[in-house]
């Protein structure tokens, strides 16, 4: 009965619409409506799940250029504590031979000294002046103040090219298999710097103003790569003979520590600091740079769930802050750039 009463209902509202054609016109823009608000509505999902497709997109990209530049550098670093320890032999040997030399010198030098004094003792005139004219042909005066200093200097550039294959090693870390593992970040600074002396030196004098930090959990090679690419980057902003700063220090809780370094050169644009750490963004000239360097070492410090900031003026110089927990914590949130 109720059901009949409803489409008595209905067919009565249809018959007054029908004769209505202004309530016809109503329910068809009503109608409209609703189909535009629907249609709006599928477009705007659409435009949101294709801005997230383009961000996933951006991503993966990133991370595949991330990863081939990783692989590039394992690459590197495994060919570079290869080359390293081959080096390492033979510098070992020439090194050991030259500590035995400078004995066996020193003895032959004693046994001059010996001779000169018995000069005075020979009876003989013409050995005596054979002598005499054999010392002042070789000049040996001069030789046995000279063969010290040569010795001296020798054992000291064998010394560096044990320091700098050392470096290397220490800077490849191959042998580390990607492990996390304690580490002295000054050291690896210090190992850092030796690698890109030659880079660095003829452009800034570097200061180092290193605090007292603990060792921490990290992956020592990534984190000398991250060092390298802030320290060659303000080495090439510098115009003329600079600056690069490096200090460090820890945080007042114990859990983080910090690292800066500070150039003096030319700076960067406002308008491109937020844009520094993206992949193939560089303000150099074509060909002089990938625009990688900082991206990776953005994505190395995220690993690191640490956070890297800078701060920079034009005309005066560059701030790079790196900030690294103590304890690795496995998962977690990433870190951020600021």
């Amino acid at each position: 009965m109720e059901a009949k009463q409803q489409q008595s209902r209905q067919a009565g509202a249809d018959d007054a619409l029908a004769g209505n054609p202004t309530a016809q016109l109503e329910q068809a823009m009503q109608r409209l409506e609703d189909d535009i608000r629907r249609r709006e509505a599928a477009e705007a999902e659409l435009v949101r799940r294709n801005a997230e497709l383009t961000e996933v997109n951006a991503r993966l990209s990133m991370a595949q250029e991330q990863l081939v530049q990783s692989e590039k550098l394992a690459s590197i670093g495994q060919l570079a504590a290869g080359v390293a320890h081959e080096i390492n032999n033979p510098i070992g040997y020439v090194f050991s031979n030259f500590e035995t030399l400078g004995g066996y010198i020193g003895r032959m030098l004693e046994m001059f000294k010996a001779y000169e004094e018995a000069e005075a003792s020979i009876a003989a005139p013409e050995v005596l002046e054979r002598l005499r004219a054999m010392r002042a042909g070789i000049d040996l005066d001069y030789l046995i103040e000279d063969i010290p200093v040569l010795m001296s200097e020798s054992r000291e550039g064998i010394t560096r090219v044990r320091k700098i294959v050392q470096d290397l090693k220490d800077f490849s870390r191959v042998d580390a298999n990607q492990e996390w593992q304690w580490a002295n970040l000054h050291a690896g600074l210090d190992s850092t710097l030796n690698i890109v002396s030659n880079e660095v030196k003829y452009k800034a004098e570097v200061v180092r103003e290193y605090g007292d930090i603990p060792d921490i959990e990290c992956l020592p090679s990534q984190l000398n790569q991250v060092f390298m690419n802030i320290v060659v980057n303000g080495a090439h902003a510098i115009t003329g003979h600079g600056r690069i700063t490096i200090r460090t220090g820890v945080a007042e809780d114990g859990s983080q520590v910090w690292v800066e370094i500070a150039d003096n050169g030319s700076g960067i644009a406002k308008e491109h600091l937020a844009r520094i750490f993206d992949p193939f963004f560089t303000t150099k000239p074509i060909g002089s740079g990938t625009g990688l360097g900082l991206s990776l070492s953005y994505g190395i410090i995220q690993k690191h769930h640490g956070q890297i900031e800078v701060q920079s003026e034009l005309g005066k110089g560059t701030t790079f802050r790196i900030t690294l927990p103590v304890h690795h914590v496995a998962g977690g949130g990433e870190g951020a750039a600021a």
